[in-house]
Formats: C-alpha cells, sequence, structure tokens
C-alpha cells in the first residue's frame, strides 16, 4: 500500500514538475533574427538594438512573455522556424506569396521598399516628380536602377558601388538626391544632420513576422499584440525613435 501510494505521490510531483515547466516556457518567446540589418535589428555596444527589437519586445510584454533572441543569418530564418528552433521569426522579412507557402505571417507590421533621400534645404525636390532632370545616385545591381530607369526615364544616375558612397554625393552637393531601401536611408538620416526622407514612397514592400502554421492561436495573440501598441501609441513612438525625418537627437 505505501509503495502504491509513494508511487502516486511521485507520479504527481512529477507531473506537478512538468506543468511548471510548461508554464515557465509558455512565458517564453522564442524569436530568431539576423541582427545585421540597421535600423531594424543590430548590435551596438554589445547589445540587440533596432526597430523590429524593441516592437517585438513591446509585443511579448503586452502578451505578458519574455523574449528569448536566437541569432541565425537571414537565409536560415525560415528552416529554423519550421524546424521548431524558435517560434517566430523577425528580421526585416518581406511578406510573399512564395514564403506564404510554407509559413505564415502576421498582419504587416511596416511598409518598406524604396524611397527618395535629399539635403533638408532642397526645396526643388518635395514629390517623386521633381526628380525628373535630377542627379540621381543609385547604388549599383540594385531595384533602385532598374525602378528608375523604367519609371524615371528622365533621371540623371549617378551609379556607385557602395551604399555610402550614395549618401556621400548627396552630402556633398554631387547628386540631388538618393534613392534607396526605406530602412537604410532612414537609419542615415537618423545620424547624420541636414538630411531628410520624402514622404513619398518610390515602391511599398510589406514586412511580417513569420510564424509556423501550426501555431494560429500565437499569429493571433501577436496581432492582438500589436493592434493594442498602435491603440495606446506605443508603436508610433517606436516607428517615430526610428524612422524620424529628423537626425538623431
Amino acid at each position: 500500500m505505501n509503495l502504491r501510494r509513494n508511487l502516486l505521490l511521485a507520479s504527481l510531483a512529477a507531473a506537478a514538475f512538468c506543468t511548471t515547466g510548461a508554464q515557465a516556457q509558455d512565458n517564453v518567446l522564442r524569436v530568431g533574427t539576423d541582427a545585421t540589418f540597421p535600423p531594424m535589428e543590430f548590435v551596438e555596444n554589445g547589445k540587440r538594438t533596432g526597430f523590429d527589437i524593441e516592437l517585438v519586445e513591446a509585443i511579448a510584454k503586452t502578451m505578458g512573455k519574455q523574449v528569448e533572441w536566437v541569432d541565425i543569418d537571414f537565409k536560415g530564418l525560415i528552416p529554423g522556424l519550421i524546424s521548431k528552433r524558435f517560434d517566430m521569426a523577425v528580421s526585416a522579412i518581406y511578406i510573399t506569396d512564395e514564403r506564404k507557402k510554407v509559413v505564415d505571417f502576421t498582419d504587416s507590421y511596416y511598409a518598406g521598399g524604396l524611397v527618395v533621400m535629399v539635403k533638408a534645404d532642397n526645396k526643388a525636390i518635395n514629390k517623386l516628380a521633381d526628380l525628373d532632370g535630377k542627379k540621381v545616385s543609385v547604388q549599383v545591381g540594385t531595384k533602385s536602377v532598374s525602378y528608375l530607369t523604367e519609371k524615371f526615364p528622365k533621371v540623371q544616375r549617378v551609379e556607385v558601388e557602395k551604399n555610402q558612397e550614395m549618401f556621400n554625393l548627396v552630402d556633398i552637393g554631387r547628386a540631388d538626391a538618393a534613392v534607396t531601401g526605406k530602412p537604410a536611408a532612414f537609419q542615415y538620416v537618423r545620424t547624420r544632420p541636414g538630411l531628410r526622407v520624402l514622404d513619398e514612397q518610390l515602391t511599398t514592400e510589406e514586412y511580417g513576422m513569420a510564424l509556423r502554421k501550426d501555431t494560429p492561436e500565437l499569429t493571433k495573440a501577436v496581432n492582438g499584440a500589436i493592434t493594442k501598441l498602435k491603440a495606446d501609441g506605443t508603436y508610433a513612438a517606436i516607428v517615430k525613435k526610428w524612422f524620424s525625418n529628423s537626425a538623431a537627437k
């Protein structure tokens, strides 16, 4: 009788331990990211930071969870998610039909795409139509080149090898504007005085947080958290911090 009682108590203890462990795990949101793409996610002074990082931390807090970050190369994000190395992948991932075949996405949480950067005191370029006839620096081999060639044939393209060269030409006045990806443009403007990004975008690419297809409730919960953050002003504050048209303060 005592043996059976002891076995029962041991079983109950084990079950309680497992339940506690499961509950503890339920409070953790494991997120895969490639923190090499400022201002979305990058490492500064040995710490992850950026728009995606702050937004995910805010989402987790709203959900009552702690974030456990998993660092992985971008190309491994979707395979790592599918193989259950983490619960969610967030790393400036565009929502595409091809990716949607294998993973689910949250609602779009930010719209990237091509934008125009000019000097803050440039009065000649205030809208996209103003680019016609102007010198515009672009990086060779990027979408910016083909887009301007097709949509803005009157633009005088100044093609360079590196992003930094492209920005420098605007800085020194050898180009009237630069066309590049929205995150890169805002990161540069955030850290350098006297520059701004036009409000009107050339193209729009939607960013989404990727989750497995077998966790629809988690996708729903993350979407709910994003909605709450937009309603209480937290989302707007994070956007303003990382995508302000003014230089860093």
